[in-house]
């Protein structure tokens, strides 16, 4: 009987052992199943705020790209505008200069008119005076 006993005995603390060990295992497998959902966790997150920065880049890059087109489309407008207004001067200018032009052929007609009638009077005179 004392082999019974002790075949119970070591039967009893290897049981024992190992249930303690299965808790133990349990416990480790509770542990790293947390840990697992944890990490599932956070790769869940660190996707979404990937997506989150994606989308926050794609809107940034749009408005700047809308940004940069009104720039341009402002700028060629003030430059068509200063193309019209320098045009607009150019023909003022030209206008001018066509005036003045006109104006100094008709002062040189008219002195010359003078001119050639002061030579006439003086060339009577002359001829009035030899006489």
């Amino acid at each position: 009987m004392d082999e019974v006993d002790e075949f119970l005995e070591q039967l009893s603390e290897d049981y024992e052992k190992l249930y303690k060990e299965n808790l133990n295992l349990k416990e480790k497998i509770e542990a790293l199943n947390e840990k697992l959902s944890h990490y599932v966790n956070l790769e869940s997150t660190l996707q979404n705020t990937l997506l989150l920065a994606q989308s926050a880049a794609d809107q940034a890059k749009e408005s700047s790209k809308k940004e940069a087109e009104l720039i341009i489309k402002n700028a060629q407008e003030a430059a068509n505008e200063l193309v019209k207004k320098a045009e607009e001067r150019v023909l003022e200018i030209n206008k001018e200069y066509e005036i003045l032009k006109n104006e100094y052929n008709m002062f040189k007609s008219r002195f010359r008119a003078l001119l050639q009638s002061e030579l006439e009077n003086l060339d009577k005179e002359y001829i009035t005076n030899e006489k």
